[in-house]
């Protein structure tokens, strides 16, 4: 019988994401990783979300379910969250304070456009997810990887400061929210307890939930 080697958008069977797409991901990543390094430091590249950066990156490349799949139940929640902090401070309300340096002059424009990736990677991830097929064994993967990143940024990396600089510091938020002053609310490993456990219920596991049901299945 014969074989039908192109699906319905055009691409061959072994090409499932198209190479302009490719492309222009590396571009943006070529862009973007030389400019948070110089300005942040290279301990930024361990929040969560700029990590998924370069698992999509891979993903991309190797056309890997597994991969995509991790980047996006692990930041897909988080995404939103950034957007709704966002909208609450240009509109003159607080929410969680996270995206506060999206309007703190001190930082350069070009860089807090950069930092606008968290408005479009979420529709990026569900394409690949759509495309590559949502492989289930991303949840307890990037969890434990996500266990990992919080106690490293916990133990190693710097604290909030009154006077922070440039370098990132407060990685991943495992001091609170605010780069300047460590929450008061509870004690600190108290704090980032809270964070281990609440990041998988609350923010893996819906985009798990929701991924397994409306996304195809990995092969």
């Amino acid at each position: 019988l014969p074989v039908d080697l192109c699906d319905h958008s055009g691409l061959s069977a072994s090409q499932r994401v198209p190479l302009w797409l490719k492309l222009a991901y590396t571009a943006f990543m070529a862009v973007l990783v030389p400019l948070y390094w110089a300005y942040y430091g290279p301990a930024n590249f361990l929040f969560l979300c700029d990590l998924a950066l370069f698992f999509l990156l891979a993903a991309i490349w190797l056309e890997s379910s597994l991969l995509a799949s991790m980047a996006t139940v692990g930041t897909l929640a988080a995404h939103a969250l950034w957007l709704a902090d966002f909208v609450a401070l240009a509109l003159g309300g607080q929410l969680t304070g996270m995206t506060a340096y999206m309007f703190d002059a001190a930082y350069p424009l070009h860089l807090r456009a950069l930092s606008l990736f968290h408005l479009w990677l979420p529709p990026l991830q569900l394409y690949l997810v759509w495309r590559l097929g949502y492989d289930p064994r991303a949840l307890w993967a990037w969890t434990v990887l996500a266990w990992v990143t919080l106690l490293i940024s916990y133990l190693f990396l710097p604290p909030p400061s009154p006077e922070p600089g440039t370098a990132a510091r407060n990685i991943n938020y495992v001091y609170g929210f605010s780069e300047t002053h460590p929450q008061t609310v509870m004690p600190s490993w108290a704090w980032l307890v809270m964070l281990m456990v609440s990041y998988p219920l609350l923010i893996f596991a819906p985009a798990h939930l929701a991924l397994r049901k409306f996304m195809p299945q990995a092969r």
